[in-house]
């Protein structure tokens, strides 16, 4: 008999959470979402447009939300502890209450890197660079003054990735992608400027995201420069100067840009760091939360009853974590049905 108890806990609503607590739903059981922000859907919601396809980010997250109107969800609720019993685990939370749970699921997302950690790009030291997240937040409310018309625009990728000095060595995965998209909004907003991206080497493994890249050269004007950013200034007028050199070109390069856009990279919410060595379950030796195996256990803990699903465990784009957020779901399901 299918245990049909509310004693399914998981932590963060963002798509991950949103999706796999529809389909316990469907699958008759009554998970309960925990989210520490005041609204469900996480970093997608903040999101302009998704790519390759350029689709409203509400397209997905709307129906995420209208799906699972019905689920128990624990807004402005933190996990203070988590305890690990014979069974069960004992959340307690930030409200002072606690849910005894059978099967926890970590949804808990990951944390753009602090791009103020590399004082060579300017970030909170010259007004006019600033980073994906701050852009995402123009194209969405349109309401920061820094963003006023530009002529010239440059994106850097691999900030805070790939970059063993700043305690990231992995890719973010979704950086090159995401610049490419955020570089086509900015010249649908601004046709006349001139927009620059900065890569180490562009990685577009996904559907569609090597004609994305092509679309963004050919009926854009997208230039597209391969070559670290070895400096950046602040001009007398406020306007941001680039030297980077074009390794493809073997030259150095000098750019006078109203607008610096810096691609943080992806990192593990500490959140989910924290509560996983409460219970024992393994970190990575990337940050990230160590799955039972990299290859068919992608979203199983080394632990019963604890699951993965998103970001938690590494880069993810849109559609491996709603994949991952299915997978863990069903996993989930067998788990509870299976005898003990």
């Amino acid at each position: 008999m299918v245990n049909r108890q509310p004693v399914i806990s998981i932590i963060g609503a963002g798509i991950a959470g949103l999706e796999a607590a529809r389909q316990l739903s469907a699958l008759g059981y009554k998970p309960v979402l925990i989210e520490k922000a005041p609204v469900v859907g996480g970093h997608v919601a903040e999101w302009n447009r998704l790519f390759p396809d350029m689709s409203p980010s509400e397209d997905l997250t709307g129906p995420l939300r209208a799906q699972t109107a019905g689920v128990r969800t624990l807004l402005n609720t933190e996990v203070a502890s988590i305890n690990r019993l014979k069974d069960e685990y004992n959340l307690i939370l930030s409200d002072g209450s606690s849910l005894l749970c059978q099967a926890v699921l970590f949804a808990t997302g990951f944390h753009l890197f602090d791009a103020s950690k590399k004082e060579e790009y300017g970030y909170g030291i010259y007004d006019r660079v600033i980073t994906n997240r701050d852009l995402e937040a123009w194209f969405n409310h349109k309401d920061d003054r820094r963003i006023d018309h530009p002529k010239a625009v440059g994106f850097v990728h691999c900030v805070g990735s790939r970059d063993v000095k700043a305690g990231n060595a992995q890719c973010s995965k979704v950086c090159c992608i995401t610049a490419i998209k955020e570089a086509i909004e900015i010249k649908e907003e601004f046709p006349d400027a001139e927009v620059y991206c900065f890569y180490m080497d562009l990685r577009l493994f996904g559907k569609k995201y090597e004609d994305f890249y092509i679309k963004a050269q050919r009926d854009y004007g997208i230039h597209f420069i391969r070559g670290r950013v070895s400096e950046v200034g602040e001009a007398v007028d406020g306007r941001v100067v680039v030297k980077a050199e074009d390794t493809l070109n073997g030259k150095p390069i000098k750019v006078t840009l109203d607008l610096l856009v810096l691609m943080a990279g992806i990192v593990c919410n500490p959140d989910a760091q924290h509560y996983a060595r409460e219970i024992g379950v393994a970190v990575d030796d990337d940050g990230f939360l160590k799955s039972r195996n990299n290859v068919d256990a992608i979203t199983e803990s080394s632990r019963p009853g604890v699951f993965f699903a998103g970001s938690c465990t590494g880069a993810k784009t849109v559609p491996e974590t709603l994949a991952e957020a299915r997978s863990a779901a069903l996993a989930i399901h067998q788990y509870l049905n299976k005898p003990r």
